[in-house]
């Protein structure tokens, strides 16, 4: 069995709420879970005490049973000093601008560059 631990989505629509659950990996997000650990409202401003609960006993417990966190909640374990800081991931080529448009900012920037030397210099 591959324990997880992860965010189970509750609350109304455009108001989300996240409860912290332990689960088997293979079933559904917000479906059957094997203990609640804490929550997450992200409604709440990001200086709020009540916007992250963790039982960091209890997740230290299902870590030492081979429970591996999703990307946020090692997040929030970092950030309550429990957990390593998350690896950041690779960001998909797709995204990047293409040749053209890169040759034409490599340029711009060229000519910026050049246009600061020249002015110091006239003045």
């Amino acid at each position: 069995m591959a324990l997880t631990i992860r965010m189970s989505r509750a609350g109304a629509k455009k108001r989300p709420f996240f409860h912290i659950v332990v689960a088997d990996s293979r079933f559904p997000r917000d479906g059957r879970f094997i203990e609640r650990l804490g929550s997450y409202n992200p409604m709440l401003p990001k200086d709020t005490k009540e916007r992250v609960v963790l039982k960091l006993e209890r997740i230290k417990h299902w870590l030492g049973l081979g429970a591996r966190p999703s990307e946020r909640i090692q997040r929030f374990l970092f950030e309550a000093g429990v957990g390593e800081k998350p690896a950041i991931r690779v960001q998909p080529k797709k995204s990047a601008p293409r040749a053209k448009t890169q040759e034409r900012l490599k340029a711009a920037a060229e000519a910026a560059k050049a246009a600061a030397a020249e002015a110091p210099a006239a003045g």
